[in-house]
């Protein structure tokens, strides 16, 4: 201001009494919001960048404020592999029970077991029914060998913090599940009628197709994680003893849920995203209820 500039007048004499807080209106203050202007007592007021406000002010602030989300819509964490230990540890501690405590009960009763109607005692496993149907996921954390869960678990730990990092926890969880789901419900489909199947090898398939889209959408480089999948995929199909079923379907389902989650228009993300979970969970339940069409009772 100017020495010679002129003051506005205030309307109020300079005796008169500051005016009352517009919640409390007994209580006199000379402080004004910032935002909106109204007078607010030390009671109401709250701290800002550049003097105080109103607490009215401070919650549209918040309300209108953007919330952070990962690249495709999570919610962002400061531990990007937590999901993907907890899997780990799962899957050891059931490795060690099946393997060494809960001989041969627990190997017995989670395993991808199934024999048709055509067999005799049969139909058992997931063919005998909704009461067996439990098999689809508890064989996805399933282990007996060492060598087994060694090299799905180091697949897990390599692949699952930067996809979980990028999706978030929520959505990488159900990526894995239904990865995994996808592997058992598809290998029922085609062998439903004698199969004995256990491991994460569905799921770890889902995550190398996950892993995959991901470069893909954000155009990184796709030769190693390609390469390694050309790499699975001969060993899946030469070397004996491998359900190629489950690493066949955990991968298709993996890459339907990955394409969902990575390529959802940001607009409408949560519906697209919540549609492609529903969708892969019908594929994966057609797949069931055919395969009890053609081995169960």
């Amino acid at each position: 201001m100017l020495p010679d500039e002129p003051r506005r007048s205030t309307g109020r004499s300079p005796e008169a009494e500051p005016p009352g807080c517009y919640r409390h209106p007994r209580t006199a203050t000379g402080i004004s919001c910032t935002r909106c202007d109204r007078p607010i007592c030390p009671q109401c007021m709250v701290a800002a960048s550049v003097g105080f406000q109103c607490p009215e002010c401070v919650g549209e602030g918040h309300a209108g404020a953007r919330r952070a989300t990962t690249r495709f819509g999570g919610a962002p964490t400061l531990d990007g592999g937590l999901v993907t230990r907890v899997l780990v540890g799962i899957n050891l501690v059931v490795w060690v029970l099946a393997a060494y405590v809960l001989v041969p009960r627990l190997g017995e009763v989670w395993a991808l077991a199934s024999a048709g109607r055509a067999h005799a005692g049969g139909p058992y496993g997931v063919a005998d029914g909704p009461g067996q149907w439990y098999r689809l996921l508890t064989a996805t954390f399933l282990h007996l060998q060492w060598w087994h869960i060694g090299l799905n678990m180091l697949v897990l730990l390599w692949l699952g913090p930067p996809l979980e990092e990028a999706l978030g926890r929520l959505r990488f969880l159900a990526l894995y599940l239904l990865a995994g789901l996808g592997g058992s419900t598809f290998t029922f489909l085609v062998a439903g009628d004698w199969v004995n199947s256990l491991g994460a090898s569905g799921a770890v398939f889902g995550l190398i197709g996950a892993t995959i889209l991901m470069q893909l959408r954000d155009r990184g480089p796709l030769a190693p994680a390609v390469a390694f999948l050309v790499f699975n995929l001969v060993v899946t199909f030469s070397a004996s003893g491998i359900d190629w079923r489950a690493h066949i379907g955990g991968l298709v389902i993996g890459v339907l849920v990955a394409s969902g989650l990575m390529y959802a228009p940001r607009e409408r993300r949560g519906p697209v995203q919540a549609l492609t979970v529903v969708v892969a969970l019908a594929l994966e339940a057609a797949m069931l209820l055919a395969g009890m069409a053609l081995y169960g009772a």
